[in-house]
C-alpha cells in the first residue's frame, strides 16, 4: 500500500468528475473501490468529502488514501466492444486527422450517441479511433441520425473544450448541401423562424420541432430564436432544387424544420416533410419519387475552424454519400459546379 498522498489539480484536468479524474491518474483503482472511499470520506477535496461525480477545479487539492500497488489490482484490460467489422467502418469514415482532431465522414442512418433505442453509434464506435492514445476521442457536436458529413472529435480534453467553445460562439463556419422539393423564392434567403419543442414529443433526436414566426418569439413559452441562410445553386425546372445552407445558430433540427417551414421540405424528411410526392397545391412533399431515394438528402458538407493548437485555419470537405451521390447523378449535377463557400461568393 502507499502512504496517504495529496495531489492538485493542474491545468487541463479542471471541470472533470472526480472519478474520471481518479481513473486517469491511478487507472489501476476500479470503480467501485473509488466510489467505496468516496462514501467513507477517504477522498476528500480541499478538506471536505465529495461524491465520485463532484466536478473538479484547477488548483483544488485532493486527499489520496493508501492505495493497493498496481499489481495487487491487475486486471486483463477489457477487450474491446467494437467488432471488426464496425472498426473497419468507422476507420474508413475518418477523412482528416492530426494529433489533436479527428474529423469523420459520420453515414447515414448513424446516430452520434446513444439513446434509449440506439447501441450502436459514433460516442460508442469511437473506442476504435484512438491510434495510440490511451483515451478514445471526444465528441464536439452532434449531426443528426440520418445527416451524413463532417463530424469532428477531440483527442484530448482541452481541445475538446476549445473546439466546443468555438461552435458555441460560433467562431466556425458549417456550409450544408441539401436537396429540396420545389424551389426556394427567393434563390438567396435567410429564415428566422423561432423554434419550440412540439407537445408531446419525444427527446433528442425523436422530439420535433415547431416554427414560431420572428413576432411571436417572445411571447411563446420555450422558443428560442434560430437563423439559416441558404442559397439556391441549382434546380431540376421548379421540382427540385440544390441549396447551400449555413446555421448561423444550433438548434434542433433547424434546417430540417426551417425549410419545411418555407415549402420546401428537404427531400427524404418523413418527419418534417410528409410523404407526398406530387405538389397538390399546398406544398411540396418530401418524396420526389422514381430512382430518387427517400433517404434524407441532407449533408454537412464542410465545416471551417481555427485549430486550437496550431492556429491554423482547418476547412474539412466530406464527400457525398452514396443516395445523394446517385441522385446528383440522376440530375446532372457534379460537386465541381459549387465553390467551396457559396456564400462568400454572393455576398
Amino acid at each position: 500500500m502507499n502512504n496517504v498522498q495529496t495531489v492538485t489539480v493542474g491545468p487541463g484536468d479542471g471541470d472533470q468528475r472526480l472519478d474520471r479524474w481518479f481513473r486517469r491518474h491511478f487507472p489501476h483503482v476500479p470503480q467501485g473501490r473509488i466510489e467505496k472511499m468516496c462514501r467513507k470520506g477517504e477522498v476528500r477535496v480541499d478538506g471536505g468529502r465529495v461524491k465520485p461525480a463532484h466536478r473538479l477545479a484547477v488548483g483544488q487539492k485532493v486527499r489520496i488514501p493508501p492505495l493497493p500497488e498496481p499489481g495487487e489490482t491487475a486486471k486483463p484490460p477489457p477487450r474491446s466492444t467494437v467488432s471488426q467489422e464496425d472498426a473497419r467502418m468507422i476507420h474508413a469514415s475518418v477523412i482528416w486527422r492530426d494529433d489533436h482532431i479527428i474529423a469523420l465522414n459520420k453515414p447515414p442512418g448513424l446516430p452520434t450517441q446513444g439513446g434509449s433505442k440506439q447501441t450502436r453509434h459514433v460516442d460508442g464506435l469511437s473506442e476504435a479511433l484512438k491510434f495510440g492514445l490511451d483515451d478514445k476521442p471526444r465528441l464536439v457536436h452532434r449531426l443528426d441520425k440520418d445527416t451524413s458529413g463532417v463530424l469532428l472529435l477531440a483527442r484530448s480534453r482541452s481541445v475538446a473544450q476549445a473546439l466546443t467553445a468555438a461552435i458555441r460562439h460560433r467562431a466556425t463556419r458549417k456550409i450544408y448541401w441539401a436537396i429540396v422539393a420545389g424551389v426556394p423564392r427567393p434563390y438567396l434567403g435567410e429564415i428566422k423562424y423561432g423554434l419550440v419543442k412540439a407537445p408531446g414529443g419525444g427527446k433528442g433526436q425523436g422530439e420535433k420541432m415547431l416554427c414560431i414566426h420572428p413576432d411571436e418569439i417572445d411571447r411563446t413559452e420555450g422558443a428560442k430564436r434560430a437563423i439559416t441562410q441558404y442559397a439556391t445553386l441549382y434546380r431540376v425546372a421548379e421540382r427540385a432544387a440544390w441549396i447551400a445552407m449555413e446555421p448561423i445558430t444550433g438548434r434542433t433540427h433547424q434546417l430540417r424544420a426551417h425549410m419545411a417551414e418555407i415549402g420546401h421540405p428537404i427531400v427524404g424528411d418523413g418527419k418534417y416533410g410528409g410523404s407526398g410526392q406530387e405538389n397538390l397545391g399546398d406544398g411540396w412533399g418530401a418524396k420526389l419519387g422514381g430512382i430518387i431515394s427517400n433517404k434524407l438528402h441532407l449533408h454537412a458538407r464542410s465545416m471551417r475552424f481555427e485549430h486550437p493548437v496550431t492556429g491554423r485555419d482547418v476547412t474539412i470537405t466530406a464527400p457525398l454519400p452514396d443516395h445523394m451521390a446517385h441522385t446528383f447523378e440522376t440530375f446532372g449535377w457534379t460537386t465541381d459546379l459549387a465553390a467551396e463557400d457559396p456564400f462568400e461568393v454572393v455576398k
